[in-house]
């Protein structure tokens, strides 16, 4: 089976991106913590291509093992009290689901977790 991808463009209400960071970055650690199917849960700031960072503007890159391990995150308890949370933090939502071609790296490399000084070389 096919690595799936994630990827969810949000736009937050006006003054509420500092609230929304906070809690999708504690929902992608907790995704990596208790999914062992997440590969990848990624917190993104858009920025214009002078650097600027765009205002309420965050996306998310999730990397999913599979479609089972997609289906593990849609089904985990957390989500309806995540959804709650951010709903009100929220302008505008666009979720992408895709499924990887395999170009990738056949070594994998590490996720972050897996590094430390024993890596290096």
């Amino acid at each position: 089976m096919a690595e799936m991808t994630i990827i969810v463009e949000f736009e937050t209400v006006d003054g509420a991106e500092e609230q929304f960071l906070d809690l999708i970055s504690e929902h992608a650690r907790a995704t990596l913590q208790e999914e062992p199917g997440c590969l990848r849960f990624e917190v993104i700031k858009p920025v214009e291509r002078d650097g600027t960072p765009i205002p309420n503007k965050v996306m998310v890159n999730e990397l999913y093992a599979d479609e089972s391990a997609v289906a593990t995150h849609e089904r985990n308890p957390r989500m309806p009290d995540v959804q709650a949370a951010l709903s009100p933090l929220l302008k505008s939502r666009r979720l992408i689901l895709a499924a990887s071609l395999g170009l990738t790296d056949p070594n994998g490399g590490m996720r972050p977790e897996e590094l430390n000084a024993a890596n290096d070389d």
